[in-house]
């Protein structure tokens, strides 16, 4: 959230070790979402109705500026309750010091429900009177998003119906839900309602550790969401990101009107490995959110502030890039570097069938690896590439023809080759690109690329792929970049910028 000008960012951790356990309530600040200083945790396991860990939640920012946070507590009983806490000083922008008010919990679960199965309230909103919250939970194998309504924000009431649920999803943690403008970038406030709008439910699903969602309408008198396109509610819906991204929540920045996103990738490394190296987990860049002019997706982009790490600017323009060839981006650090790129097909026409049985784009990706030939494609970035190429992350599209004269677009961010290290979780990630080429016949990717994170942007933030990787011999300045192309069609490097990217700083006070 943001509060007095400075952005708060509040996170699971554990301050004694690198594994699961102790879960306290991390605290940072920030002036510009990219130089953070971290503060003491904001909340401890303290009561009854938190004894066993204080878990996720997020901040409504109440009537006259007052930040309150909601949060699931886990009693002695391990049973999951949902839980107020409220700053001790409004006049610390810092905010550092909070107390649970002595009428916690607020909301318990009903005889009906799984009392293991009930977490995560999302930010609050308000309409007709009431202020409105979700908490994810599960019925039988029904992925619940419930919802629950208060006047005064202490005493809650649980609506008959849940706000949306789905069949064979399971569990839906860290639900989100906020509106996004049919037209335009600027971001709304979480209680913004209008006919100029649309909403927006996010679900984590704890089955597949992916998380979707989907765009719709919803009805503030009968307190109901109903998707746009049924079809792809649940494991078919859309995703943030085809990659290691987790966990999310959005804000409403009221500072630039906008959006932000954020999301959690976790380690690919096993347990021991992160234990000893004395850390685990980090946070994705902050994404601005908003709606695609075709309404049938958001789009995504790192926010602005990142590009004030930029530096050592090298440009590459209009380079034809032959079947089976690669070129190397030198002049930038690529241990750490920010590239965007925009290839341009000129043999559209020759691009291979498309079989309508490849529903999976993961498992696609996983068939047709960077070294296994197309006609358009497999082309784009080998990041994090050592000096023989023994290791790499490659990030690239295909292009395949359908019918009617539309073409099918994969993206793929592949860590099979991305280290010599034994043991590794070393997983291909894929996403379709919804794109029409038929009229400039052109493709963009920019990623940020930062020593174990390879996070892409495809077709201006349609698709996005982030990777975890732990390269052995590819580090630090034994990093390289090339541009490749491994179709049997020649693809036009119409321009490609890349910056070296500079260390963030603790915040100046």
């Amino acid at each position: 959230m943001i509060y007095k000008g400075l952005y708060h960012f509040f996170y699971q951790y554990n301050p004694w070790g690198a594994t699961w356990g102790n879960i306290v309530w991390g605290h940072s600040v920030s002036r510009d979402l990219i130089n953070w200083e971290a503060l003491e945790p904001a909340l401890y396991e303290s009561a009854p109705f938190d004894t066993n860990g204080v878990w996720s939640g997020s901040a409504t920012i109440l009537p006259n500026n007052r930040p309150v946070m909601l949060y699931t507590g886990v009693t002695a009983k391990n049973e999951q309750v949902q839980n107020i806490a409220i700053p001790t000083n409004l006049s610390d922008s810092y905010l550092r010091k909070w107390v649970k008010p002595d009428y916690n919990p607020i909301i318990t679960p009903t005889f009906d429900m799984n009392v293991s199965y009930f977490r995560d309230p999302t930010t609050a909103w308000w309409s007709n009177g009431h202020w409105k919250i979700l908490v994810g939970g599960r019925r039988k194998n029904r992925g619940m998003a419930y919802l629950y309504r208060s006047r005064d924000f202490k005493k809650w009431i649980k609506s008959k119906h849940p706000l949306h649920s789905a069949p064979n999803t399971g569990m839906w943690e860290c639900p989100d839900f906020f509106p996004v403008l049919i037209q335009g970038k600027y971001g709304l406030d979480t209680s913004k309602m209008g006919s100029n709008m649309k909403h927006v439910l996010k679900v984590s699903l704890d089955v597949t550790r992916f998380e979707y969602y989907t765009i719709g309408r919803y009805d503030p008198i009968k307190d109901k969401y109903f998707p746009d396109n049924v079809a792809i509610d649940g494991w078919n819906g859309l995703r943030y990101d085809y990659g290691n991204f987790y966990a999310s929540k959005s804000f409403f920045d009221s500072k630039k009107s906008r959006r932000i996103l954020w999301g959690w990738a976790n380690e690919s490394w096993t347990p021991d490995i992160a234990a000893v190296k004395g850390w685990a987990g980090i946070q994705a860049i902050p994404r601005s959110v908003w709606l695609d002019p075709n309404g049938k997706q958001l789009l995504q982009w790192p926010v602005e502030e990142v590009e004030r790490l930029r530096a050592n600017k090298v440009d590459v323009g209009n380079y034809l890039l032959k079947p089976g060839k690669h070129f190397e981006i030198n002049g930038i650090t690529s241990a750490q570097a920010d590239v965007e790129v925009a290839f341009r097909i000129p043999n559209l026409e020759k691009a291979e069938a498309f079989d309508p049985k490849w529903v999976d784009p993961q498992d696609l990706c996983a068939q047709k690896g960077s070294t296994v030939r197309g006609r358009i494609g497999p082309f784009g970035i080998l990041t994090l590439a050592s000096n023989n190429l023994e290791e790499y992350t490659p990030v690239f599209f295909r292009v395949f023809k359908a019918q009617k004269n539309k073409h099918v677009v994969l993206m793929c961010s592949d860590a099979s080759s991305s280290s010599m290290e034994k043991g590794l979780y070393k997983p291909t990630f894929g996403g379709f690109v919804d794109v029409d080429l038929t009229a400039d016949k052109k493709l963009s990717l920019r990623t940020l690329i930062d020593h174990s994170v390879v996070e892409s942007f495809g077709a201006g933030g349609k698709t996005c792929i982030l990777s975890r990787v732990y390269p052995n011999l590819a580090i630090m300045n034994n990093a390289h970049l090339h541009v490749f192309n491994n179709g049997t069609e020649p693809v036009i490097v119409e321009h490609l910028t890349a910056w070296s990217m500079k260390r963030p700083l603790k915040m100046n006070n």
